[in-house]
Parts: structure tokens; C-alpha cells; sequence
């Protein structure tokens, strides 16, 4: 894989001055994970930040790789079956969501230790399902994003998923060498769990804990969750966005805001095929 001989940084410096208007914030004790670095001319470029999930993907990228996991053993199975009545409901709310996506990432890798035993799983995963994954991948938004690293942007990716995932699709199948900050995973009773979720404003708090303090120039994201970091950028576009929240997105961002769909099915937006 192009990102297998990559180290992980934290905290690593990665943008140019600090954005003023962002707050100060007080650093969490666990330090953000990410996957990758910029190279070196891009470190006083604009700052353009993607979503990965539903932007870049078709998809929900952590929910597949955990299904897998969880497959692999019936009694992983069995347990996720007997749970999802409970974790089901947590998932849709975004105050308690968190904790039914560690509860899964639990199930599925109950009797790991290591982070990096996750990782060689992902890679795994990543070269098994090759073929699928290349066509989960939505072409414009692969476009979208060489043509912001052609011009020699700071391009950073910012998922809910594990930052291994998202590097390890984009390098080993796309063959695009981005930087990703994501989910930290780490041991939980006797397996692994989300120990911090790359997840609204907790996205925007790891962004800037991980050196990238620049003012974020473009950011692309569906989600409402992403609302904190599409009004940190100058140029916020939202793309593939559900269609109930069309609506939210308008009354929120700034007049002319993009609303794009870049070929995600189902999903709303100018372009969206009829």
C-alpha cells in the first residue's frame, strides 16, 4: 500500500499562522491521530479539508469495515445482533452517538490490545475489497480533490472513521497520498474503542490540536455535523447532503453556499442524477 512505510504524527505542525477568529481551546488528553503528513510546499498553501463519508465515499467507510470485522466470527455476529436493539437508538442522536460506534468498534475487535493489529485488519480489508470500494468511490469528488493537490493546496482529509481506513482507500485504491485525521481507537476492556470520535466540533478541536491552525480556506462535507467546520471556511461546499437538510444548510451558511451532489445516490444537491 502507497501509506504502509507512513508514520503517524500528533500534534504535527501542518498550516501557516493561526486563524484568529478560532478560539482558544483547551487540549484534550488524548492527542489527535493522524495519518500522513503534507509535503513540504503545501505547508503555506490554502487549507482545503474534506469530509470522507457520503463526499468522497459512497457510503458509511467505518460502518463497513466493522460489519466485517464483526463477520468474521459467529459469536461477534451474534453479540451485535443481541445489542443493536440498544445501540441502534444511540446512533441517531448525536450527543450519545459516539458511544454506540465505540460499542461496535468493541464487538468487532474484542481480543485485539493494539492499535496497530486494527491497522493490519484495515489493510486487509482494504486489499480484499478492492473492487468494491473503487466503485463506492465517486469520480468528480476524486477529481475535486487532485485537481486542489495539483494546484498545490494543503488538502486534508477529516473523517468519523479511523484515519488508516481513509489513507489506506485513497493510497492503495485511489492512489491519492492525503493526510487524514480521524477516530482515535485504543483498548477498551479487553478489545479496542473509539477513545476520541472525529465528529462535529470534536472534528474542528482535533484539526487545530494537530497543527493545522491555518484559516481553512474550502471545506466539503454532507453533514450538519460538519456544520462547525464548513462556517470555519472562507468557501464552504456542501455536497451529496440529505435532502431533509437542504434547508438547514441555506439558513446557516452564507448566501451562495454550493449545494452539490458529485454522483452519491440518493442524496440531494445540484447535479444529482434523476
Amino acid at each position: 500500500m502507497a501509506h504502509a512505510d507512513a508514520g503517524v504524527a500528533e500534534a504535527r505542525p501542518a498550516g501557516a499562522g493561526t486563524d484568529p477568529a478560532v478560539a482558544a481551546e483547551a487540549a484534550s488528553p488524548i492527542p489527535p491521530q493522524v495519518e500522513g503528513v503534507p509535503p513540504p510546499e503545501a505547508r503555506d498553501a490554502p487549507l482545503v479539508v474534506f469530509d470522507f463519508d457520503h463526499t468522497l465515499y459512497n457510503g458509511d467507510s467505518g460502518g463497513h469495515l466493522f460489519a466485517w470485522l464483526i463477520r468474521r466470527r459467529l459469536w461477534r455476529t451474534a453479540l451485535a445482533l443481541l445489542l443493536t436493539p440498544l445501540l441502534g437508538p444511540l446512533l441517531a442522536y448525536l450527543p450519545t452517538r459516539r458511544h454506540a460506534v465505540s460499542a461496535y468498534v468493541w464487538i468487532g475487535t474484542v481480543g485485539l490490545h493494539r492499535r496497530r493489529d486494527l491497522d493490519a485488519l484495515i489493510d486487509a480489508y482494504v486489499a480484499a475489497h478492492a473492487g468494491e470500494i473503487q466503485r463506492r468511490l465517486l469520480p468528480v469528488a476524486l477529481e475535486v480533490l487532485h485537481g486542489h493537490r495539483q494546484r498545490g493546496d494543503n488538502v486534508l482529509i477529516a473523517t468519523g472513521a479511523p484515519p488508516r481506513l481513509a489513507r489506506a482507500i485513497l493510497g492503495f485504491v485511489a492512489h491519492e497520498d492525503v493526510p487524514v485525521i480521524g477516530t482515535v481507537v485504543g483498548p477498551r476492556l479487553g478489545g479496542l474503542g473509539a477513545l476520541r470520535h472525529c465528529h462535529a466540533e470534536e472534528k474542528m478541536r482535533m484539526i487545530r490540536e494537530a497543527g493545522y491552525t491555518a484559516q481553512i480556506a474550502t471545506a466539503y462535507s454532507d453533514s450538519r455535523a460538519d456544520l462547525p467546520l464548513l462556517k470555519a471556511a472562507r468557501a464552504p461546499v456542501v455536497v451529496n447532503p440529505k435532502a431533509g437538510a437542504v434547508e438547514a444548510f441555506r439558513r446557516v451558511l452564507p448566501p451562495g453556499t454550493p449545494i452539490l451532489n458529485w454522483g452519491c445516490p440518493g442524496r440531494s444537491g445540484r447535479g444529482a442524477a434523476s
